[in-house]
C-alpha cells in the first residue's frame, strides 16, 4: 500500500520560506519507499510548486489524502483535521502561554503531535534541528547591527560594512565577503575605543557552534573566560576575541563549598546561582545561544544591568544577539521577539524601557526568533537531510491502535510524541498544567 505524506505552506509570516523536505528527497522517498507527497501551494516557499510537480508530487490545497502532514512551525487551529497525526516545531514543551489554544484544538480533534525539538539521541542531543543556521544568520545580523551602532556612534570600522543575512545572496557570498573584512581588520586595525572586541557565546550546541562557524571568518582569536582580565594588557586592535562559556563558567552551587557538577545541575537548576556578571564587563557582544526555563538561574538581569549601567560611564557591552529568543528568559530584558525586518531594539536599563532600532542609551538587542528563514534554501536542505531518515518509519507506524505503547516507532521519534490521539503522553503530562 502507497503511503502519501502530506507538507503544508507556511504562512506565520511573510519571511518564512523553509519547507521540511526539498524536491530530491521527496523523489528519494517515491523511488525507495513508495511514499507518495501531497504539498499545498505557496508563493514565497523557496523551492517552486513547479519544482515539485515536475517531480511528481501533488500540488493542492487539501491535504486530506496524506496521512501525516509536516511543517517547520506553528499550525493554524483551523487547519487541524480529526484524528490525523502532525508533524513540526509546535513550541509547546514549555507551556508556551501562545500556544496553548493550538495544543487544546489538537486535543479537541484527538490528532497525535510529533515534534522535532523531542527528536533526541539517548544523551538528549537533537537530531533534526535548524539551530546551525540559527547560529549562522544570527551571527551575520549581530555584527551587522553593532556596524548600524558603531555608525551612530561615529565610529569607523571594518565590521560597519557587514550587511543583514537576508542582503546575502547566499551563504558562499557571507563567507566570502566575512573573509575580505577578516583581511581589513588585520590590515587597518579597529578603533581604539573598540579594542580588544570581544564576543561571548553561551552554549556550545548547534546554535553556538553555527555562530562561531560565521565569526572564525574574521580575523579571530580564542581566549578562556579566565584569561578575560589579562587580555586588556596585550590586546591588538588587528584582531577579535571570542570566548565560549560552559556551564561551570556561568553558575556555581548555592551551596558554600559545593564543587559544581553538571548532572546535578541539570538535575536540580534551583540549587545553582549565576555568576555571569563576573564576565560582562569584558564583553562587546554577548551571544546567547543556550537553551532555558524558569528552572534555571538567568545570565543577565534587568537588575543588574541597571546597576551596571550607573556605576560605569559608558560600558562595554554594546549588543546581545539573543538567538534563543526566550521573552524575559535568560536574558531578562529581552521583552519581545523581533522579526528580520525590524530586528533589533534598545533596552535602556536605567528607566527599563525599550525603543525599537538601534539608536539611543543602553544595550541592543536582537532577538529574531526565526533565524533560520533568512537562509531558506540551505537551512531547508540540511533539515530535509536529517528528517528523510525517519520518514518511511513514521510513514509505516499504525496512529490508530488505541495503546500508545504499542505504536512501532523508533525511540527517537516515539520520545517526540507529545500527543496521542489528543490525549498527553506519559512524558508531557505536566503540560496540563499550562492548558
Amino acid at each position: 500500500m502507497t503511503a502519501t505524506i502530506g507538507i503544508r505552506r507556511e504562512d506565520k509570516n511573510r519571511w518564512e520560506k523553509r519547507v521540511p523536505l526539498t524536491p530530491d528527497h521527496i523523489v528519494e522517498l517515491q523511488k525507495k519507499h513508495r511514499i507518495k507527497t501531497v504539498i499545498q501551494p505557496s508563493v514565497i516557499r523557496i523551492f517552486s510548486d513547479d519544482l515539485y510537480r515536475i517531480i511528481g508530487a501533488q500540488v493542492q490545497d487539501s491535504l486530506s489524502p496524506s496521512s501525516v502532514v509536516f511543517g517547520v512551525k506553528e499550525i493554524p487551529t483551523h487547519i487541524f483535521e480529526k484524528g490525523k497525526t502532525y508533524v513540526f516545531f509546535s513550541h509547546t514543551i514549555k507551556g508556551q502561554k501562545q500556544n496553548m489554544p493550538m495544543l487544546k484544538k489538537m486535543m479537541d480533534m484527538g490528532c497525535t503531535l510529533i515534534d522535532y525539538e523531542r527528536i533526541v539521541d539517548e544523551k538528549g542531543r537533537r537530531l533534526v534541528f535548524f539551530g546551525r543556521f540559527a547560529g549562522l544568520a544570527g551571527m551575520v545580523d549581530s555584527l551587522w547591527m553593532l556596524g548600524r551602532r558603531l555608525n551612530w556612534e561615529n565610529l569607523d570600522s571594518p565590521i560597519n560594512a557587514i550587511k543583514q543575512t537576508t542582503q546575502y545572496k547566499d551563504l558562499d557570498e557571507i563567507r566570502d565577503h566575512f573573509t575580505a573584512i577578516g583581511m581589513d581588520i588585520k590590515t587597518n586595525g579597529l578603533p581604539s575605543s573598540l579594542t580588544p572586541l570581544i564576543i561571548g557565546f553561551s552554549g556550545y550546541g548547534n546554535v553556538s557552534n553555527g555562530a562561531q562557524e560565521i565569526l572564525d571568518t574574521l580575523q579571530v582569536k580564542e581566549i578562556q573566560p579566565g584569561d578575560l582580565a589579562s587580555i586588556y594588557k596585550t590586546a591588538s586592535n588587528r584582531t577579535l576575541y571570542k570566548v565560549v562559556f560552559k556551564e561551570q563558567h556561568m553558575v556555581e552551587p548555592v551551596t558554600k563549598g559545593k564543587t559544581f557538577d553538571l548532572q546535578d545541575y541539570y538535575n536540580n537548576p534551583e540549587a545553582y546561582r549565576s555568576i555571569f556578571d563576573r564576565y560582562v564587563p569584558y564583553l562587546t557582544i554577548l551571544m546567547n545561544c543556550i537553551f532555558w526555563s524558569n528552572r534555571y538561574p538567568r545570565l543577565l538581569t534587568k537588575d543588574y544591568m541597571k546597576k551596571s549601567f550607573l556605576k560605569l560611564e559608558k560600558p562595554r557591552l554594546k549588543m546581545i544577539g539573543d538567538i534563543s529568543a526566550d521573552v524575559n528568559g535568560a536574558i531578562e530584558f529581552t521583552e519581545k521577539i523581533t522579526s528580520p525586518d525590524a530586528p533589533v531594539f534598545v533596552y535602556n536599563p536605567v528607566t527599563d524601557t525599550i525603543t525599537d532600532g538601534y539608536e539611543g542609551d543602553g544595550v541592543v538587542v536582537m532577538a529574531v526568533d526565526n533565524l533560520p528563514c533568512e537562509l531558506p534554501k540551505e537551512s531547508s536542505e540540511s533539515f530535509s537531510r536529517t528528517l528523510l531518515r525517519f520518514i518511511p518509519q513514521i510513514m509505516k507506524a499504525d496512529f490508530t491502535v488505541d495503546d500508545f505503547n504499542m505504536v512501532a516507532l523508533p525511540d527517537e521519534i516515539k520520545k517526540a510524541v507529545i500527543l496521542y490521539q489528543g490525549k498527553l503522553t506519559p512524558q508531557y503530562q505536566y503540560i496540563n498544567k499550562y492548558l
